[in-house]
């Protein structure tokens, strides 16, 4: 982690998060399937919790759970074993409370959530009848991501990619049986999905928390002799806080360029969402290779060797760039390979084409400015990073208004997200070539 080959070593970490992670794209494949055989009223109450679903997870275990594999690492790469142990229960005590925050928050103001985003009447009904039993887990799920990121911090990847993977396929199952029904099990409708992930997801933590307590990791967890710290507290948030604006930025950025599209019509919403969920499907490889740098930076910097810490940031977001690259460039080519899985409409086809066609070539600068986001975690300075996502937002946001009152089309807009990708991934590397990790150690 400190000293060995840093390609060959990133690739032997990002592979098992980003097999973990294109799995839980695949759950959330599987549950809109079950809900989809629900009804039409069903689908559409899900497509209005499901941004929020998704910056709990990115919040969790991307934007906090970064800072907590940051801070571990950090600790250990200075061989402080005591601190990354109480840094650790630390984390656990901020994961905990931010999951209560979270299902407070959706229980009290879910229904204004989903109002604002056009529910209205059976769908919102529906909608918020789901979301109370989904957010009623969100301290699990926040519990869950930050005990798998403890064990990130410490450079073991392979075990709560397995755990993430297992839970996930026990979440499809689960899913499955409790929203259909199955033998003398009756159907639940859409809460039984959110009874399906409440309940791998605790699977998921009563494991994570056996395998910690029984010193089977590098940290072994434990409140005895514990005196919480505001300075270890600190640690912690100066990242995690900071980095969670990211994931917001991503999903507002993401509900307006979705606002302005639907303004031009059906097919073009339908076109630009078939592209958008190949883009769902890219995140976690850059997410799984991004997660993967956070304890090789963070050791470094522990350690005082800031010249192998950006190497491995350059390292992991060339790497995420390059994969990013072959994909954009494949359905910017045959954009069919992909659109035609979804949809034989014409009409939906042409806009989707489109969408591929401009926006894929500039997938390579998304995933190295998402991939850098992490790396930069790992050095505890993510101030740049994130105001690149503040860049993209605010370019979304005033372009998109700006064209929005012009007669344009909708491959205007397309190009506005391939030129705001690209600026994205610029910005970003920009951002920390400017910024001082520290200094360096012979």
């Amino acid at each position: 982690m400190k000293s060995g080959p840093i390609l060959s070593t990133l690739l032997k970490l990002a592979i098992p998060n980003v097999l973990a992670m294109v799995m839980q794209v695949l759950v959330g494949i599987t549950e809109t399937f079950y809900i989809g055989r629900l009804g039409t009223t069903p689908l559409a109450a899900i497509a209005l919790v499901f941004p929020f679903a998704m910056l709990t997870q990115m919040m969790s275990s991307g934007a906090m759970g970064g800072a907590v594999s940051s801070a571990i690492s950090r600790a250990l790469g200075a061989n402080n074993s005591e601190r990354a142990n109480t840094l650790a229960i630390h984390a656990i005590t901020i994961g905990s409370c931010a999951g209560i925050i979270y299902t407070i928050i959706f229980l009290m103001y879910g229904s204004s959530f989903y109002q604002l985003l056009g529910g209205k009447d059976a769908v919102l009904a529906e909608a918020v009848r789901y979301s109370n039993v989904l957010f009623w887990g969100a301290f699990l799920l926040w519990l869950s991501n930050t005990l798998a990121s403890i064990l990130r911090g410490t450079g073991n990847m392979m075990i709560p990619s397995a755990a993430i993977f297992a839970t996930a396929i026990l979440q499809i199952i689960l899913g499955g049986i409790l929203s259909l029904g199955a033998g003398p099990i009756p159907s639940f409708g859409m809460i039984g999905v959110a009874y399906g992930f409440i309940i791998s997801t605790g699977a998921g933590v009563v494991f994570f928390l056996w395998y910690l307590t029984t010193g089977r990791g590098r940290i072994r967890l434990s409140v005895r002799g514990v005196i919480f710290q505001w300075e270890m507290f600190y640690d912690i948030l100066k990242v995690g806080a900071l980095a969670c604006l990211s994931p917001v930025q991503s999903v507002l950025a993401i509900l307006i360029f979705t606002g302005l599209i639907a303004r031009l019509g059906v097919p073009e919403l339908a076109g630009y969402g078939i592209g958008q969920r190949l883009e769902f499907l890219l995140i976690p490889i850059s997410f799984g290779i991004g997660v993967a740098s956070v304890p090789m930076v963070g050791m470094a910097i522990g350690a005082g060797n800031i010249v192998r810490a950006r190497k491995v940031a350059w390292t992991a977001g060339l790497v995420s760039a390059f994969n990013l690259a072959i994909v954009g460039g494949l359905v910017s080519v045959a954009p069919d390979l992909w659109a035609t899985i979804f949809t034989s409409d014409q009409s939906v086809l042409t806009y989707a084409r489109q969408y591929l066609q401009t926006v894929g070539l500039a997938f390579p600068f998304f995933g190295l400015g998402l991939t850098l986001y992490f790396a930069s975690q790992g050095s505890g300075k993510v101030l740049g990073p994130v105001l690149a996502g503040t860049l993209r937002l605010a370019l979304v946001a005033g372009v998109g208004t700006w064209l929005a009152s012009q007669e344009v089309i909708a491959r205007d807009y397309f190009w506005l997200m391939a030129i705001v990708m690209c600026i994205y991934g610029i910005s970003t590397v920009a951002s920390i070539r400017l910024t001082r990790w520290g200094s360096v150690k012979a």
